[in-house]
């Protein structure tokens, strides 16, 4: 197969020779499709779960778990699931995962009571974990080195559009009826299940590849041991056990790097590749995104209670007070993408941009406070994470090497879900425990500085990661 062949490359679980599919930008467009209907759901509940518990009953914590029982599932699943999508192929992987995240949202529109709509939050965030990871994975094999830059550049602004604009259509919908927020995913799900059968490569599991079950059991008991008491613990005035769970969740998560690595030096097949754990541009990124997300999750959602918690505002006229970030996160993204030669300091710069959005909001938050005051510091906010997001990808990605695509994957998006779980867990916890937007927010900002001190550690640049990468 030449350089000129237009027909689909073969994808055997092995990388395929770059530039060769010819429908790598309709494949891509479906990707992008499956990521904005997963990012949608990670956020609606923001604005639409004060709606939600007045409906279907409950304590303050289910507003929490509307969003971390989702993002727990999912961060739980992504690991296995980028792995299976190396060992049955990945766009088998895609087509159960998007199926079934769209059969979980029917479910999440049916449910009744507190119990049945986190039960179905957790069968969306099951199959997004098997759908998400399959995207990278593809896109590092479908682009040439030249195009796959421009392709990464996409999947970063559209996912933090994304996010920003879940609040918006979540309040749309929910000043109708709040189950609209998971039945539009019906149409927009079947669209994206027969897209995929069309435009998506054809993929051959990796031969010899086995699931690392006990990996897997480990990294999701860990992950539950770490998210549920900072969950629940607020509620319950922090009992001993729930300290207890999370010194329980370092212990479990140690024992999971001491047994990837004897797996792998035993020649098995670990869940997470040792190899990433090697290249700096992957393990500082690793750090930069769990905080930053941590920190850009747990700020949307503490505007969203602030607004209607606090100011009473309608899920509506919450939502809309949000525009303004969509604005500025848009702003950020182009800016980004203009001078995306500066690397690092693109993303740095966000954050001291992020951090004085955060303060603006600080220091207009009163009771009386208008949409039209909080319109400047919340654009600000989103121009900083705008900056942030869009090379963000790039960067950490331009490292990996095809054969660790589908392990880097899954774990990256993981860390991006214990990130979010994490600043959903802390923020939410730190503003029902002490009733005030002000101090909830100091927290936040607290976090943005400590995402500019470890971006520090990032490659100045994503071509100092890619000229060392066999890849490139």
């Amino acid at each position: 197969m030449t350089a000129l062949d237009t027909r689909p490359a073969r994808m055997t679980g092995t990388p395929a020779e770059p530039g060769l599919y010819k429908w790598r930008w309709p494949a891509l467009a479906v990707i992008l499709a499956g990521s904005v209907m997963e990012l949608l759901d990670a956020t609606v509940t923001n604005v639409a779960g004060p709606t939600m518990r007045a409906e279907l009953g409950g304590g303050t914590s289910l507003i929490q778990w509307l969003g971390a029982a989702y993002t727990l599932a999912m961060t739980a699943g992504l690991l296995t699931g980028g792995r299976l999508g190396d060992i049955v192929g990945r766009k088998r992987m895609f087509l159960i995962g998007v199926t079934g995240f769209t059969a979980g949202s029917l479910l999440c529109a049916l449910a009744f009571s507190p119990e049945t709509i986190i039960a179905a939050r957790i069968v969306q965030g099951l199959f997004g974990a098997a759908m998400i990871p399959q995207g990278m994975g593809m896109m590092k094999e479908m682009f040439p080195p030249k195009e796959l830059q421009t392709a990464f550049g996409l999947f970063g602004p559209v996912m933090g559009l994304s996010a920003v604009g879940g609040p918006i259509l979540a309040g749309v919908l929910t000043s109708i009826d709040w189950r609209l927020i998971f039945l539009i995913n019906l149409p927009v799900g079947l669209g994206a299940a027969l897209a995929a059968l069309r435009f998506l490569p054809a993929s051959r599991p990796v031969r010899g590849v086995r699931l690392d079950l006990p990996g897997a059991v480990l990294a999701s008991i860990g992950t539950v041991l770490i998210v549920f008491p900072l969950v629940q613990g607020g509620e319950l005035g922090w009992p001993a056990w729930t300290f207890g769970m999370m010194v329980a969740a370092a212990a479990v998560f140690a024992i999971f790097a001491a047994y990837e690595r004897r797996r792998a030096g035993r020649g098995g097949d670990p869940l997470v590749a040792p190899s990433l754990f090697a290249k700096r541009a992957f393990v500082s990124g690793m750090a930069t995104g769990t905080i930053y997300f941590a920190a850009f999750a747990g700020f949307l959602l503490v505007i969203g209670l602030y607004t209607q918690l606090g100011l009473g505002y309608s899920p509506l006229k919450a939502a809309l007070t949000g525009v303004p970030s969509s604005l500025g996160m848009i702003a950020g993204m182009g800016v980004a993408q203009a001078t995306r030669r500066h690397g690092r300091k693109v993303l740095l710069a966000g954050a001291v941009v992020m951090a004085l959005g955060v303060a603006g909001v600080i220091a207009v938050a009163s009771p009386g406070v208008s949409p039209w005051q909080l319109a400047p510091v919340l654009a600000l906010a989103g121009l900083g994470s705008g900056l942030i997001m869009s090379p963000y990808f790039s960067i950490v990605m331009a490292a990996v090497e095809p054969a660790e695509t589908g392990s880097a994957s899954g774990t990256l998006t993981a860390l991006q879900q214990v990130g979010g779980a994490l600043g959903v867990a802390l923020l939410g916890s730190v503003y029902f425990g002490t009733a005030s937007v002000e101090i909830t927010l100091c927290v936040a900002a607290g976090m943005i500085a400590a995402t500019f001190l470890v971006g520090l550690m990032l490659p100045r640049q994503a071509r100092e990661e890619e000229a060392a990468s066999p890849a490139h």
